[in-house]
């Protein structure tokens, strides 16, 4: 994993009109995705629904998505809970199941000190035979992994990275300070992956690289490689979609575009429902802005 840096897509799980997993969409989407040029591919995260999936639907998820990328990109599988012992327990299972790299997020609802952070997260990374990337979002945890704790636990051999989702550039700016030599940091919101990327981050875990991998991808490489104005120019042609996938908690929009789009049924499983026709129509005339095919 000395090379995960980039753009990679927190992969939505599409469903048939029935609700169980489709998984020929799935592989379809990845497949696309790799053949675009995504960097990696980011399973059973929040984009992926993963707490409404099973033990063994997100088992299969990563098989299936491992399959078919077919050793062309790293597969990041999530493995999170506010039980630190069910996620020992989901970060063994998706190892089992072929992930290259664990993705776990901090525990919700528990609100735990950052003490507590620093365990959890350490056990987990104990237990994992795949190297960890945190995962700190403190809009979905309503807690916040503070740089200082993240830096502590990257200590562990076991840990290489954080996605950073709080939003707050200042904080991401004293991670990047902060960090030790080979700790990745990848912003967790596609709208700050520029200026992180600017100031050293190594890449993006991204939403909107659902629908348009390879932009996303172009606009992190732009980044990083420090191409500020032709990144900038492609930010502003872009920011608009970026925008319009929250206008709903994710991933209600970005289901909503991909339908559109024509690579997946527009469903989701409860509690989370589909976009409302005025976040539709606002997707669609985005991706239409962006020159993307959509279906009638």
């Amino acid at each position: 994993m000395t090379t995960l840096s980039g753009c990679g897509t927190a992969i939505v799980t599409p469903f048939t009109e029935e609700g169980a997993v489709d998984w020929p969409a799935l592989r379809a989407l990845v497949q696309w995705q790799v053949a675009e040029g995504i960097d990696f591919i980011a399973a059973c995260g929040t984009t992926g629904e993963a707490q409404t999936l099973t033990d063994d639907e997100r088992a299969r998820v990563v098989s299936a998505t491992r399959e078919a990328v077919a050793g062309r990109v790293p597969v990041m599988a999530g493995a999170t809970s506010n039980d630190t012992r069910r996620a020992v327990e989901e970060a063994r299972r998706m190892c089992d199941a072929g992930a290259d790299v664990i993705l776990t997020a901090s525990p919700y609802y528990n609100r735990p000190t950052q003490d507590g952070l620093r365990r959890h997260f350490e056990a987990v990374a104990d237990a994992s035979a795949r190297p960890v990337v945190l995962y700190n979002v403190p809009g979905r945890a309503g807690v916040n992994l503070l740089p200082a704790t993240a830096v502590a636990v990257a200590a562990h051999d076991n840990v290489i990275g954080i996605k950073e989702a709080a939003g707050d550039m200042h904080q991401a700016i004293e991670l990047l300070r902060l960090r030790p030599d080979g700790f990745r940091v990848f912003s967790g919101d596609d709208w700050m992956a520029l200026p992180l990327c600017a100031c050293g981050g190594d890449g993006l875990i991204s939403v909107a690289s659902n629908e348009l991998p390879r932009e996303l991808t172009e606009l992190v490489r732009l980044a990083r490689t420090g191409d500020l104005a032709a990144a900038r120019a492609l930010l502003w042609q872009l920011q608009p979609l970026l925008d319009a996938n929250f206008i709903e908690s994710n991933p209600i929009p970005v289901k909503a575009a991909l339908a559109a789009m024509g690579r997946i049924r527009n469903v989701l499983r409860l509690p989370l429902v589909p976009a409302q026709p005025a976040t539709v129509a606002r997707l669609r005339q985005e991706l239409a802005r962006l020159n993307v095919r959509l279906d009638p």
